[in-house]
């Protein structure tokens, strides 16, 4: 019998992952700063998806053009299919989002936005015929009990808001987490690059759409240069970029592994909210931050554990 070998770890998927997590954890700050000069949750995405598009669409040319087998392989149910998932990812659960980020804090949006990796452990199981894995449970009820923390103490000093934002956070990590399912199927067929593509155009034409019908094309006349540098800002920094490096992630190390990545993403989006927006940062704050990263921590090894030994 030749001797058992432990998978080897994608070191390079593991880094693209942590690369995306960090970028996106920079999407807040932008939308709390756009926020601040009274752009809407429909223009800041809009704003997002204005710079995104055109990125899209030239690197979407460019693989149709140098792949002639793989154009020639793109059935309408395809794209369709392709286009429907990227609208779930990145048109619905991006709105889900930005709505949240009216009522509640940068930090907190990016705490909850962070239990995302447990539903994507519970969607595998339920719908997609993944096994348990029971160990998995404490971390999680750790990472809640570090969000119920904070949730306690934003619930005693600014009620206002607080359990629409909690709501529609949460709602953005639930759709987040199937989608990251059902884009690595995607993919498996068409690859990441040309998914990503055909997904965030689907969804940049919602958001502008959506935008164009609620705030109207004058409210694009009176946006300030600054504000303009914003939408800049998010949708290469905190858009394409991210986009490109989660996906090939995914395509390489999959949903579980990618999402066990995320602990990197609250840090970075708790160190900007307090330096850039001033955000109070408590003895609260930082109990129910470690209680948060704690749990991820141990998620994520124990689910590495689990994937090079799953018997």
């Amino acid at each position: 019998m030749p001797p058992s070998s432990t998978p080897k770890i994608d070191t390079f998927g593991y880094a693209l992952a942590i690369g995306g997590a960090a970028l996106f954890s920079t999407k807040g700050i932008f939308i709390k700063l756009a926020f601040s000069q009274g752009v809407s949750t429909e223009a800041a995405l809009a704003l997002r998806m204005l710079v995104a598009l055109p990125v899209y669409v030239a690197i979407l040319v460019t693989i149709l053009r140098r792949n002639p087998a793989l154009r020639a392989s793109l059935t309408p149910r395809l794209v369709g299919s392709s286009m429907a998932v990227g609208a779930l990812g990145y048109y619905l659960s991006s709105y889900l989002d930005f709505a949240g980020l009216a009522f509640v804090s940068a930090q907190y949006e990016r705490l909850v936005l962070f239990t995302y990796p447990f539903f994507v452990l519970l969607f595998g199981v339920w719908f997609f015929g993944e096994r348990m894995v029971w160990r998995l449970v404490p971390p999680m009820l750790i990472t809640y009990g570090g969000l119920l923390v904070i949730f306690a103490w934003n619930l005693a000093v600014n009620p206002d808001g607080l359990m629409i934002g909690t709501i529609l956070v949460l709602g953005s990590a639930l759709t987040f987490a199937f989608y990251q399912h059902l884009a690595r199927r995607q993919m498996k067929l068409i690859g990441s690059g040309l998914f990503t593509c055909i997904g965030m155009s689907t969804a940049a034409v919602l958001a502008i759409t959506q935008s164009l019908v609620v705030d109207g094309p004058a409210t694009y006349a009176s946006f300030t240069p600054y504000v303009w540098s914003l939408g800049l800002m998010l949708g290469i920094f905190g858009t394409v970029l991210p986009s490109f490096l989660l996906n090939t992630a995914i395509s390489r190390i999959g949903p579980q592994a990618t999402s066990s990545t995320a602990s990197f993403g609250p840090v970075i989006t708790i160190a900007l909210a307090v330096l850039v927006l001033g955000e109070a940062f408590t003895w609260i704050h930082a109990l129910g931050t470690a209680l948060v990263l704690l749990g991820s921590w141990l998620f994520a090894r124990l689910e590495s554990q689990s994937r090079r030994n799953p018997t």
